[in-house]
């Protein structure tokens, strides 16, 4: 049997989008398990001494980000909408809210469908994924009822779950999205997604 992939994906992140889009049929593909787990990269970054996303720290990396998302995207047909710096957007946004709000609903059938919505939202749509009615119509489309989920995403359950999950992802080694931990093995990056998964199906638990 195949390893099992624990997939780390941080909502605010642009590549977990492609990878978010991407592993499902990847990982059937191969038979391949995948722990979806949403965690949060600020404490990450801010043990860095960062105070935002390094694509905003660093403007040439920035904008070689975004071009190469649109090319990847192009590659796959993924939907995007590249930040343009005049349409008022926010980058990165803050995922908080759909980060506790997945966790909770992972464990229902429509998740996944979810969490892909919500990043969609965000990066296909322009939508401000901090807004609850975004969050809430996400959850609708998905096949959940927005009042019940929205009401786990705000409490305190939630939030603790999250910070374990970020405080997991730390001692793993993650530090940046999407990441995808093998046993002792990290991959990072979108680029890597396949890899971890022929590593899965090479090292049978």
């Amino acid at each position: 049997m195949p390893a099992p992939v624990t997939f780390w994906f941080e909502f605010a992140s642009t590549y977990s989008y492609l990878s978010v889009m991407r592993i499902e049929a990847e990982a059937a593909r191969r038979k391949v398990e995948v722990k979806w787990t949403p965690f949060l990269l600020g404490p990450i970054f801010k043990a860095q001494g960062w105070d935002t996303s390094p694509f905003n720290l660093y403007p040439a990396k920035g904008r070689n980000m975004w071009r190469d998302m649109e090319r990847r995207a192009a590659k796959f047909a993924i939907p995007f909408k590249p930040w343009t710096g005049e349409d008022g957007r926010i980058f990165p946004q803050n995922g908080l809210l759909a980060a506790r709000t997945a966790i909770a609903a992972l464990h229902e059938p429509w998740g996944r469908d979810f969490v892909r919505r919500v990043y969609t939202a965000q990066f296909a749509e322009g939508l401000d994924i901090s807004n609850p009615n975004v969050i809430g119509d996400c959850i609708e489309a998905a096949g959940g009822v927005d009042r019940i989920y929205l009401h786990m995403g705000h409490s305190n359950t939630q939030k603790q779950r999250l910070k374990e999950n970020t405080d997991a992802a730390i001692a793993a080694g993650v530090f940046g999205a999407p990441s995808f931990t093998v046993g002792g093995e990290l991959f990072w990056g979108d680029d890597r997604l396949e890899d971890a998964l022929d590593w899965a199906l090479s090292h049978p638990a």
